[in-house]
This record gives structure tokens, C-alpha cells and sequence, in this order.
């Protein structure tokens, strides 16, 4: 029988083991994060020398090993494809979803990792956000089964403190990362597991920037937004990028069943044209479609004249083509550089307002209209690019895209494609 005082300590220790769980899992997201960021410069700037120095790289090989990786995904990695948002969110809610295929386990982290850089060697679209997110969720429940959590922690705690972690890690914005886990995720953060998940978000945050430093877009340069008729150009900017951005969800949420009625198609023939697809795109913008899309984006905000107007359009076909291989690929960073793309264009053909901040709303509403989270899309772009002073014209973007957004696709992208996961009878379209 215990007595009073060693219930007591029974229970401090009880606590600090959560605590510790959380905060080594958090380092271990952190550490993932550090990996995927390295790994896929290395693999990036490989593929640009094989693209440059040999044209059969692009049109016979890129098409090859997506489709040699589409096989990998389904055969051995199936829940790992695709960007892993949607799994994440369908974990949240074990009720409903399907046992058959777990979403977050070890085997899922491994095939996220090797198989989103592998995604990038070969050239696709690949942003790092979702993998990142993904990976997370699963490192934090690993790590939660290990130490024989409760239901209640794995279920709901671990999964979003993981998620957030890791969205904050590689974007380096924690304000993010929380606004994200509230938003997108879970919708709420309950008390009991609130500090821990802020906790989280703070430990693998620290991890990655002391090993990879700070991942913003826009240093040391302030932006300014003069009153007056410059403030036109939000309205603008958000109708066109909502438009824009609800469009891609669109044709992400209504392609995967139009490709499934023409029975010839296969997953891996699906594979093997969006490949040539991703494969043309690189030849014509001479490799600016394939990777993050980071580069890019810096690129647009140093020098926009670097990069062509119809970027954009080619980079936005790109995502659409990595989406459907089916591989673990993210498109938020992807993202960010087509709303860049857009602002870019938006401030030549309506020269009212500054360059630099027509890119950033362009950023903000095409992110905001992707996936219907205003607070989180102006959030973090002010986070990465170090503009809190133009906090207000970046809401006022986001919330006109979000609006215009949910005109042309009613059902957020995430949420439509987490019903996927949430039928065990349809769990996933390949």
C-alpha cells in the first residue's frame, strides 16, 4: 500500500517522465528536421549539376526513379505517401480512422524521410512542411508507446505536439508551429497537454537552429507600406491568389477521381506521365520547378528579375504532378515561391505598391487560399521573412484569399483529403 508521501513522489515522477518524453522526442523532431533541410540541399544542388550537365537526366531518368519511388511509396511505405498532413489529421480522430494501414509508426517515419529526399534527387516538387510534420507526429508517438503512455497522451497530445514541433523546426517559426496545431490540427489545445506541446515547439525550434540556423527568407530589411492608393493592391492581391490558391486545392481534391474513372491508368503509368510532365517543366524553366522552391523564393525577394513571369503557373503544375505520383511530398514551401511568383507579377502589371511587399501578400493569400488557414499563412510568412510591419496588410490579404478561396472549393484541401483516411473502405487514391 502506498502512503500520502510516496503517492506524492509517485506522481512527481509520473510527471517529470511526461515531461522528459516530450522534450527528448521534441530535440529527436528537431534533429529529423536538421536531416531532412540538409539532405535535401545536397540532393537539390546534385540534381541542378546532373540537369545542367546532362539533358537525358531530366527526360529519361526523372520520370524513371519517381516512378521506381511511387512503387517504393505503395509497396512498402503505404500512409507515408503524399505530404502527411491529412494522416496526421486522421490520427487525431483513431475512432474513425482505418487500423489496417497505421499512419504514424517508425516504418512511416523511415519512408518519409528517405523517400521525400529521394523525391527531390529526382526532381519533383517536393516541399519539406509536411514530411516535417509527419515525421513529428510519428517520432512523438514512438516515442510515447515506448514509454507506455496512456490513450489519452498518444491520442491527442503526443500527435500534436509532435505536428507542431515539427512545422515549427523547419520553418523556424514557433509563433507558427502553435497557431498551425491550433488552426489546422487540432482545432483547440486542451489544457492538460497545452504547456507540453509549447514546450515541444520551443525544444525542436532551439535543436534546429542551433544546428542549421535560422531558415528566413528576408534578413536585416525593413518594408515599407506607405498609405494611401498603395493599399489597393490587397484586395487585388487576395482575389487573385485566394482564387489561385483554391483552384490548386480544387484540382488536387477533384483530379485524383477523374484520374481513377480512366481504368487504362495505373498508379505507377499515372507515375510515369506526371514524371515526364515534371521533366518538361524543368527544361523550361532550366530546373526552377524541381526542389522546395526555396531558392526561388529568396530569388523573387533579392531579385526579382531573375526569375520569369510564367514561373508561377510552371511551379503550381509541378506541385500538381508531384501530388499525383503519390510520393511523400510537402507543398508548402513550393507554395510560398508560386505566391511569390504571383505578387511578383501582380506588382509589374499594377505598379501601386512596393515590390517587395506585393511578394510577401502574394505569399500570404496564395497560402491562405491553398489551405484555408489565414491565421497560420500570414503568421508564418511574417515569422520567415521578419515582417511585423506589415502585420496588418498581411491579414487583410489572407483573410480576402481565404474568403475567395472557399467560393471556388468549399472543403478545405486538408480536410478533404483526410476523409480519405477516415473511410476504411477508400483509404487513400494512389
Amino acid at each position: 500500500m502506498f502512503n500520502g508521501r510516496d503517492l506524492s513522489i509517485f506522481k512527481l515522477l509520473s510527471t517529470w517522465k511526461t515531461h522528459l518524453v516530450f522534450w527528448l522526442g521534441a530535440i529527436f523532431v528537431g534533429l529529423s528536421s536538421v536531416a531532412l533541410t540538409v539532405g535535401s540541399e545536397l540532393v537539390s544542388e546534385l540534381f541542378r549539376k546532373l540537369h545542367q550537365e546532362y539533358l537525358a537526366y531530366s527526360f529519361f531518368f526523372t520520370p524513371l526513379i519517381l516512378t521506381l519511388l511511387a512503387w517504393i511509396t505503395f509497396t512498402f511505405f503505404p500512409g507515408s505517401e503524399r505530404s502527411g498532413v491529412p494522416q496526421v489529421k486522421a490520427s487525431l480522430e483513431p475512432s474513425k480512422a482505418g487500423n489496417d494501414k497505421p499512419l504514424l509508426n517508425f516504418r512511416i517515419l523511415i519512408g518519409k524521410l528517405s523517400l521525400s529526399i529521394g523525391g527531390i534527387f529526382a526532381g519533383a516538387s517536393v516541399g519539406l512542411g509536411g514530411p516535417a510534420i509527419h515525421i513529428g507526429a510519428a517520432l512523438m508517438t514512438y516515442f510515447g508507446r515506448f514509454a507506455h503512455f496512456g490513450p489519452h497522451y498518444l491520442e491527442r497530445g503526443l500527435i500534436l505536439a509532435g505536428s507542431s514541433a515539427g512545422f515549427a523546426a523547419i520553418f523556424s517559426a514557433p509563433l507558427a508551429g502553435i497557431v498551425f496545431a491550433i488552426e489546422e490540427m487540432g482545432r483547440s489545445l486542451e489544457q492538460k497537454t497545452s504547456g507540453l506541446i509549447i514546450t515541444a515547439v520551443i525544444f525542436a525550434g532551439a535543436t534546429a537552429l542551433i544546428l542549421h540556423g535560422q531558415y528566413v527568407f528576408l534578413e536585416d530589411r525593413s518594408t515599407l507600406f506607405p498609405w494611401g492608393k498603395a493599399w489597393l493592391i490587397i484586395p487585388v492581391c487576395g482575389i487573385i491568389t485566394g482564387f489561385m490558391g483554391g483552384l490548386f486545392s480544387l484540382i488536387l481534391l477533384k483530379g485524383g477521381h477523374f484520374l481513377n474513372t480512366l481504368t487504362f491508368l495505373t498508379p505507377l503509368r499515372i507515375a510515369f506521365i506526371c514524371g515526364l510532365l515534371i521533366a518538361l517543366l524543368n527544361y523550361l524553366s532550366e530546373g526552377a520547378t524541381a526542389g522546395t522552391g526555396y531558392q526561388e523564393t529568396k530569388n523573387y525577394l533579392a531579385d526579382t528579375h531573375n526569375m520569369s513571369a510564367e514561373y508561377p503557373l510552371m511551379r503550381m503544375l509541378a506541385n500538381i504532378a508531384t501530388f499525383f505520383i503519390g510520393i511523400p511530398a510537402g507543398i508548402f514551401v513550393p507554395s510560398l515561391s508560386v505566391g511569390a511568383g504571383i505578387g511578383a507579377n501582380l506588382a509589374e502589371w499594377i505598379p501601386i505598391a512596393p515590390l517587395s511587399v506585393v511578394i510577401l501578400l502574394g505569399m500570404t493569400g496564395y497560402f491562405a487560399g491553398m489551405i484555408q488557414a489565414p491565421l497560420t499563412s500570414f503568421v508564418i510568412i511574417m515569422e520567415m521573412t521578419n515582417s511585423h510591419d506589415l502585420l496588418l496588410p498581411m491579414m487583410a490579404t489572407a483573410f480576402i484569399a481565404n474568403g475567395t478561396s472557399k467560393l471556388i472549393c468549399p472543403l478545405s484541401l486538408y480536410e478533404g483529403l483526410t476523409q480519405r483516411y477516415l473511410n476504411t473502405n477508400d483509404h487513400e487514391q494512389k
